[in-house]
């Protein structure tokens, strides 16, 4: 009986603890404990920075790069006040955010929106219903992720604990690119040469480029830790173009989250993170006192793209260190081990038993890849830069998507004809050897259509996607992310999907925003179509993305207000 109330006891001091740490939090950006709307101004607005022995405006929110950090509580209200102050339109969207029954504030350009024009505002409002864990938000427009970016940190209701030992202390790291140039020229650029865009100058932790650069031996982000507690890292990866490997010298990494959501512990020594992507991972400072790397290097998943191959480096540091320049350098994989890649993704599983449906409504077979069209361009050194004297282009079902110039969403709700199509085909139109047999006579039989189609889902459609990566022009990982949803991932492997060896987990699968679709392999995910609205579905690697890797789902209102899209706000911006 004395050892039950004690264990009572300290249960009690745990939790207290760790509502006392987010409630501080929730109060510091304005919210006092207790209420349910949390309020958030954002200006979009340029700062001068200095990085890389260079100085340049940079697209900011508030200031800040990374942006402020959004702190809320499962089942919260957030209303953010955008307003842009640049001269480029903006929009944000809110990643892994589900917007239950608020498509209007999920952000993407042209897809849910039109962006935020210059010297204008615009209100999000939404909910967080039924979701906790680490998210970010990012503008969706052209490339101005690469500095417009942000946390956004979501804890468990009051007095529900985490599923694990409460750490000592918990720290974002988000993991981004640098480019010394400005982000619109270099993407104005990379499309116009019809070529592959220049690798990133450096990569970044929290902003900092750490030592391995140019004037960067002071730019380092530093972790102070204690030795002997337990640390929660929330990890994010809001890069454009390129996805990481992150590890920590002599230290063990266990996986206790991915995309906010809970999963099985899984200890490791290397996790790759592609953009859009988040973990969470506990880390014990259980090593000698020193100074020891966070770094982060490329997966080399593309046999043809050019990378940075120069790490970035932060600092785990332990008090009592000594405050010498030296660290002890982490170990990574080399840049291009799937296996590693391979061993976090099976280890990944949801925290309990889930419920994945086993008759499916829909199956949707989708082929993701580059392709490369043909050159009409009356000048072709300088816009058809591709192999072969071609233009890169990406798509899905051979199909490069393209951004209407009003917003999908309004198109069709106001039930406004010619903005898009609702053809976008459950298969692609030839079967074949995707992986190994994939057409290379590069641009004559590469070439995609172009076009913006949709595919329209009935209220409440269980959904089967198959996600087949391809060979053509090149195989590397795509990080496919869904707006409106998380997906179980059922099942992934290489080569070509076979439906009759495929292995299925419908058991425990992880439940996930962003998959990537492994290289020259397959993924499946599957949900349910309970969200009305219009959803983009894309790769998350920015380039892919502007050369049209991406299409749309349009989800049809069910029965009752509960199950059908809400009008849209009344200062939604204009085209």
């Amino acid at each position: 009986m004395a050892n039950l109330v004690v264990t009572t006891l300290l249960m009690l001091g745990l939790c207290l603890m760790y509502n006392t740490i987010f409630n501080v939090k929730l109060m510091a950006q304005g919210s006092v404990m207790g209420e349910t709307t949390r309020f958030y101004d954002f200006k979009v607005q340029t700062k001068r920075v200095t990085k890389l022995c260079n100085s340049k405006e940079i697209v900011t929110v508030n200031g800040m790069f990374p942006g402020p950090i959004v702190y809320a509580q499962e089942d919260d209200r957030i209303i953010v006040k955008v307003t842009n102050k640049t001269p480029f339109n903006v929009t944000i969207h809110w990643h892994g955010i589900r917007q239950k029954l608020s498509c209007w504030y999920d952000g993407p350009s042209f897809i849910t929106q039109c962006p935020i024009q210059a010297g204008r505002s615009f209100t999000y409002n939404f909910t967080v219903v039924n979701q906790k864990g680490t998210f970010f938000w990012h503008a969706h427009v052209s490339w101005l992720r690469g500095t417009v970016h942000g946390a956004m940190i979501v804890y468990p209701k009051n007095w529900v604990p985490f599923p694990f030992k409460n750490p000592y202390q918990e720290q974002i790291i988000i993991l981004g690119e640098y480019w010394l140039q400005d982000l619109q020229q270099v993407e104005h650029a990379t499309l116009v040469s019809g070529g592959a865009p220049p690798p990133a100058d450096a990569y970044t932790i929290n902003s900092h480029p750490g030592p391995n650069y140019n004037c960067s031996v002071n730019d380092v982000y530093q972790l102070n830790v204690i030795p002997g507690r337990t640390y929660m890292l929330r990890l994010i990866n809001a890069g454009l173009n390129t996805e990481n490997f992150f590890a920590i010298a002599n230290h063990k990494l266990k996986i206790v989250e991915a995309d906010g959501e809970y999963t099985k512990s899984f200890t490791t020594d290397t996790v790759m993170l592609a953009p859009g992507q988040t973990l969470n991972v506990l880390v014990s400072a259980d090593q000698p006192v020193g100074k020891y790397s966070m770094a982060v290097a490329p997966y080399k998943s593309g046999r043809i793209v050019k990378y940075q191959n120069v790490s970035a480096i932060a600092y785990f540091n332990y008090k009592g260190a000594k405050s010498d320049g030296s660290y002890l350098p982490a170990k990574l994989p080399k840049l291009d081990d799937k296996l590693a890649v391979k061993t976090v993704m099976d280890g990944l599983r949801s925290l309990n038993q889930v419920n994945v449906f086993k008759e499916i409504d829909k199956n949707i077979f989708i082929t993701v890849g580059l392709n490369v069209q043909k050159c009409h361009s009356k000048t072709p050194k300088q816009n058809c830069q591709a192999m072969n004297n071609g233009v890169l282009t990406a798509s899905m079902n051979n199909i490069s998507f393209v951004h209407p110039r009003i917003s999908i969403l309004e198109a069709y709700y106001n039930k406004v004809n010619g903005t898009y199509t609702e053809d976008f085909p459950d298969a692609p139109s030839k079967f074949y050897d995707f992986v190994n047999g994939a057409p290379n006579n590069i641009p004559y039989d590469t070439e995609s259509l172009n076009g913006t189609r949709t595919k329209v889902l009935e209220y409440g459609t269980k959904v089967q996607l198959i996600l087949q990566n391809t060979g053509t022009v090149n195989v590397e990982n795509h990080p496919i992310h869904i707006h409106g949803y998380s997906f179980y991932v059922v099942g992934y492997g290489t080569g070509n999907y076979n439906p009759l060896t495929a292995k299925f987990n419908l058991v425990d699968p992880p439940y996930m925003n962003t998959i990537g679709v492994p290289v020259g392999g397959w993924a499946a995910v599957r949900f349910v179509a309970d969200n009305p609205g219009v959803w983009y579905m894309h790769c998350h690697i920015d380039i892919h993305q502007s050369w049209g890797l991406g299409m749309v789902f349009i989800v049809k209102n069910g029965k009752g207000d509960l199950e059908s899209l809400p009008h849209p706000p009344s200062d939604l911006p204009l085209c």
